[in-house]
């Protein structure tokens, strides 16, 4: 495995280091567009001889992806993902009149769609150094691929997403047990909530396009689609765009297979939106290399980023100099490509991946694409059913925003709705055999703050919410079957995910001195069951919540 040997600065030509999970920032000029530079006349002789003895995945190209612990294998705790089919569209291509149409089905991946590339590459980056909790904004796909990733590699995940978004979608998530984060906002002001909120923590925030991993892991949709076509480029790379991460990835992917000398072009992009949500387009329509926020007004919300911001400027800049074109359609012509799509060639889409088909017959039509040029189109995400049932309640928070006016979310309404989620994504973990002192505990903790309150029965099922919620404070009865207080909090400093988890202890009969040495320094505090009054039990846990979140922002 290796790391970049160097980043490079597209547009000043400034090398310098790479330093993992930072955000990738030119140290001359500030840009955001620095490429990865590794080994590749070595990589390239890899090539040549076939890449024997691997197997078709995205770690396949490990050599040009910057991790350390790559690979997956039935004891590996990274995701395979990546390898999946290249297939020519028949009956479709016989509808648009149109023989060279290639569909690159991203919908094989552990999560069904293309983001499962990147949430690979970037927890596997995460796990190489060691994170246990990270921060991820996203409008649908990218976090049901995270909180899988991340539940693979016992990370645990933030997911913040907009309120826009389908309820199975924010199901999806939850249902991989990351913490689910509902703003009721616009996706950019759901960024600057979880960037503010990694910061307040102290956890990493992931940041798409500008991070390393991220962005690098699409490439290899490029190394795919060049070797399952026989070691050629396509004509045309057709891809919907919401933030645009996916195209500006895979682009650096052709880019360095031209430079190897692999491939004799490098094909046109076309960058298809949705009409209600298009602010790449609008630019790129007006000659513009700047694109201006918009508010969306789309019903596929997952392609609902409002301000793609220098995102845009790399793709202009791409299709300047290789060809190519930026286009929008309807929602409507979207649903109408799906059930084209479904009736033709039998495969079931979401409405984000049908923006692309409906942008592409879109070109067709007008006659940008010609009949005997090969296109790719890049086909992710799936119609997600999901285990509704299986969910408990508090699987979401719901975050609104104060606003001033129509479109403006001012900075006062930000900082309070970060203070609000303080509270309300504080979690706290009640183990009790006796459900009536755990319900009463739990009922005077919430009319102090808006906490989160989950309960566990007995110590095994303690220790394994504990494991999977990673709770701010845990409160244990000491005197429980099977698995006792002391026991539980011996597993628990065991564990490096919940060793600094601050435990409250209460107990029903007197500690004795072995007792007392066996909790020595692995507790926050110790109560005798009835000498406070629930009350005022429920105060001092707060204090002790209050006084570890005040610590924690000092440090």
């Amino acid at each position: 495995m290796a790391k970049p040997i160097s980043l490079y600065c597209v547009h000043c030509g400034n090398i310098q280091p790479y330093q993992p999970l930072a955000p990738t920032l030119c140290e001359r000029c500030q840009s955001t567009w620095l490429e990865a530079r590794y080994d590749y006349p070595n990589f390239k002789r890899l090539l040549l001889q076939g890449l024997p003895g691997r197997s078709f995945d995205l770690w396949r190209y490990h050599e040009v992806l910057p991790v350390e612990k790559a690979g997956c294998s039935e004891n590996s705790r990274l995701i395979c993902a990546g390898g999946t089919p290249l297939r020519q569209a028949y009956r479709y291509g016989d509808y648009l009149r149109h023989s060279k149409i290639f569909i690159k089905d991203e919908r094989y991946g552990p999560t069904n769609s293309f983001k499962d590339r990147q949430a690979a590459v970037a927890v596997a980056a995460m796990a190489d150094a060691g994170i246990q909790e990270a921060v991820i904004a996203s409008t649908g796909n990218a976090a049901v691929a995270y909180a899988s990733a991340c539940a693979r590699s016992g990370i645990k995940l933030w997911a913040f997403m907009t309120s826009m978004v389908p309820a199975e979608k924010l199901r999806e998530v939850a249902l991989f047990g990351a913490e689910v984060i509902k703003v009721s906002g616009t996706y950019d002001d759901t960024k600057k909530i979880a960037a503010q909120f990694a910061q307040r923590r102290g956890l990493l925030y992931d940041r798409g396009a500008s991070s390393l991993p991220a962005r690098e892991s699409m490439k290899t949709i490029a190394y795919e689609i060049v070797e399952q076509l026989g070691w050629r480029a396509p004509d045309w790379y057709v891809q919907a765009v919401s933030g645009g991460l996916g195209p500006l990835g895979v682009y650096h992917g052709f880019q360095e297979l031209y430079e190897m000398g692999l491939i004799e072009r490098i094909p046109a992009l076309a960058v298809i939106q949705a009409e209600g949500c298009a602010p790449m387009v609008q630019a790129f329509k007006a000659g513009k290399s700047k694109a201006d926020p918009v508010v969306p007004e789309t019903r596929i919300a997952i392609l609902s980023t409002g301000d793609p911001g220098s995102t845009y400027t790399y793709l202009w800049e791409l299709v300047q100099r290789h060809g190519g074109t930026m286009e929008s359609v309807s929602d409507e012509q979207a649903f109408h490509a799906m059930r084209t799509l479904a009736k033709s060639d039998g495969m079931a889409v979401e409405p984000a991946t049908a923006v692309a088909f409906a942008g592409l017959e879109k070109l067709i039509r007008h006659g940008q694409v010609k009949d005997d040029e090969l296109v790719v189109v890049n086909c992710t995400g799936h119609t997600f059913p999901v285990e509704k049932h299986i969910l408990g309640d508090r699987w979401e928070v719901d975050l609104p925003l104060a606003r001033s006016h129509a479109n403006d979310a001012v900075h006062e309404g930000l900082q309070a709705a970060l203070e609000r989620l303080d509270e309300r994504t504080t979690t706290i973990l009640l183990i009790d055999d006796n459900p009536d002192d755990a319900r009463l505990v739990g009922k005077f903790l919430q009319a102090r703050k808006p906490y989160r309150i989950f309960h566990a029965a007995d110590g095994w099922d303690g220790l394994s919410q504990a494991r999977q919620r990673l709770p701010d404070l845990i409160v244990t009865d000491l005197m429980m079957p099977e698995m006792d207080g002391i026991s539980l909090l011996e597993e628990l400093k065991l564990d490096a995910r919940t060793r600094n988890i601050p435990v409250i202890v209460v107990s029903a009969k007197d500690l004795d001195e072995l007792d007392k040495s066996r909790l020595n320094g692995k507790t926050e505090a110790i109560y005798q069951k009835g000498s406070l009054p629930p009350r005022e039990f429920a105060n001092q846990v707060v204090e002790v919540i209050e006084q570890r979140a005040s610590a924690r922002k000092e440090s």
